[in-house]
């Protein structure tokens, strides 16, 4: 998305980042979803087996899957932030009892962005004057660090919730009792993953069709692999 690059707009925008966002955990969750639930559906169908039990494997799979990403999910992520922390514990303590040696790492990174003679000098004085600058450089300077903190509920919440949407689509027919539910959870699902790939293209290069054939491609091949497999166990 663009944005405006008035004083007052750069002020507010780098003064409130707006921090790490939930795309991945959305996507992440959504495909999972769909690709695990038709792949129940898929292959419950294709053992011949009763449409009570497709909604009753796939409910069950919606419900303790989802929820079992979301907490693998929040536990990779509260693991990853508790990491974070540990690590700036260290550089305070390091600052405390290696100053020069630590101000001497603050020069190292600022010269590898392209700083150098007078202006180096002072822009390390400048953060070495702010002991929060002087950790937040390091952070991202010495570890790789993003500058804002991931969310841990937020992003599981936002997996689960993708996951359980995404992964009602491929039940709807069976729930609904409708004529050809099996005929009618396929195109169903295929066009919910062909949306997926193609609403993530916003935040990519890529183009929206492309994108949304890629997606549609990798649950497809999901999908048909799992019918398969069902065929083998059919009758």
């Amino acid at each position: 998305m663009e944005h405006g690059h008035s004083p007052e707009e750069i002020s507010a925008r780098i003064a409130a980042p707006q921090g790490r966002g939930v795309l991945r955990d959305v996507v992440y969750g959504a495909i999972d979803g769909s690709v695990t639930t038709f792949a129940i559906v898929a292959g419950v169908a294709g053992a011949g087996l009763s449409p009570f039990v497709i909604v009753a494997l796939g409910l069950a799979n919606v419900l303790a899957d989802g929820f079992s990403m979301a907490a693998g999910n929040y536990s990779g992520t509260k693991a990853e932030l508790d990491d974070i922390k540990r690590l700036r514990e260290v550089e305070d303590r390091h600052i405390n009892l290696f100053p020069d040696g630590e101000r001497a790492e603050v020069r190292e990174i600022l010269r590898l962005k392209g700083l150098n003679g007078p202006v180096l000098e002072a822009a390390t004085d400048a953060i070495c004057a702010d002991k929060e600058a002087w950790i937040n450089l390091m952070m991202e300077g010495e570890y790789g660090a993003s500058p804002v903190d991931p969310q841990p509920m937020r992003a599981a919440l936002a997996t689960f919730g993708a996951f359980l949407l995404a992964g009602m689509v491929p039940l709807l027919p069976f729930l609904l009792g409708l004529d050809s539910a099996f005929s009618l959870s396929v195109w169903l699902t295929l066009v919910t993953f062909f949306v997926i790939g193609a609403a993530k293209s916003r935040w990519a290069l890529t183009p929206w069709w492309r994108s949304g054939l890629e997606t549609l491609a990798i649950g497809g091949a999901a999908a048909a692999l799992a019918y398969g497999v069902g065929l083998l166990f059919q009758g």
